[in-house]
C-alpha cells in the first residue's frame, strides 16, 4: 500500500496551526486600536470578517488534518474549497483594501498567512489528484478481481449451452 498523504501539505497544516493563534491575535489587537479611526461599514466588515475567518479556520485545519492523514478524499476536498473561496479572498482584502489603513505588523502577518494558504491551494490540489487516480485505480482493479472470480473456468463445460448433465 503506498501513502497518499502530503508531507508539505502536512507541514504547512502544523505551522498552520501554531501560526493561526498569532494571527488571531495580532489582528485583533490592532483591530481594537484602529477601531475608532474606521468608518462604520468598516467597523461591521472586520469583526464580520474576523468571526467568519475564526470560525472557518477550525474547521478547515481539522479537515485538512484528517483528509490527509486519514487518505479522505471527501474531507480534503472540502479543506480545499474551505481554503480556495473564503479564506483566500477575504485574506486578500484584509491585505490589499487601503481602506482598513493597514498597519506594517498587519500587513506582515496577512502576507504569511496568505503565503499559507497559496500554498496549501496548490498542494492540496496535487494531493487530491494523486488520491483520487489511486482510489480509482484501486477500484477498478477491485472490480476486475471480481468479475474474474464470478467467470467459469475455461475447461468448464457442464454451464455451457445445449449441454445435457
Amino acid at each position: 500500500c503506498e501513502i497518499l498523504s502530503s508531507l508539505p501539505l502536512q507541514m504547512s497544516l502544523y505551522f498552520n496551526v501554531y501560526f493561526f493563534p498569532f494571527w488571531w491575535l495580532i489582528t485583533v489587537a490592532i483591530l481594537y486600536l484602529k477601531y475608532q479611526d474606521l468608518s462604520d461599514y468598516y467597523k461591521f466588515i472586520l469583526v464580520t470578517i474576523m468571526i467568519l475567518v475564526s470560525l472557518t479556520e477550525l474547521i478547515r485545519l481539522y479537515l485538512g488534518y484528517v483528509g490527509n492523514l486519514l487518505e479522505k478524499v471527501p474531507e480534503l476536498a472540502g479543506f480545499w474549497l474551505l481554503t480556495l473561496l473564503p479564506q483566500l479572498p477575504i485574506i486578500l482584502f484584509l491585505l490589499f483594501n487601503e481602506g482598513l489603513k493597514i498597519h506594517s505588523l498587519e500587513r506582515a502577518v496577512h502576507i504569511i498567512f496568505a503565503t499559507f494558504l497559496s500554498f496549501q491551494v496548490v498542494a492540496a490540489f496535487f494531493a487530491l489528484k494523486r488520491m483520487v487516480n489511486t482510489l480509482a485505480t484501486r477500484f477498478r482493479l477491485t472490480e476486475f478481481h471480481r468479475l474474474e472470480e464470478q467467470r467459469p473456468a475455461p475447461g468448464d463445460c457442464s454451464l455451457a449451452p445445449g449441454s445435457s448433465s
